[in-house]
């Protein structure tokens, strides 16, 4: 190990929560709060506005998938 920093692994089980929430997600009983989003060149921009702690919402990176490649 080099430096201070510690890295640990978490593993996560299913939590059978989310099964709800996903249908009331789906149902349209609840919504995400979506602050900005921003294109993926824009990537550092969004920490920045992320790390100034203004968001009331979910910052959002966009990833567009070309097709015409």
């Amino acid at each position: 190990m080099i430096g201070t920093k510690k890295l640990t692994l978490i593993m996560h089980k299913p939590n059978k929560d989310l099964n709800i929430l996903n249908e009331l997600f789906e149902s349209g009983k609840i919504k995400p709060v979506i602050d900005r989003s921003f294109p993926l060149r824009k990537t550092a921009e969004a920490f920045k506005y992320f790390g100034e702690g203004h968001f009331k919402g979910k910052v959002v990176i966009i990833v567009e998938l070309n097709n015409n490649a």
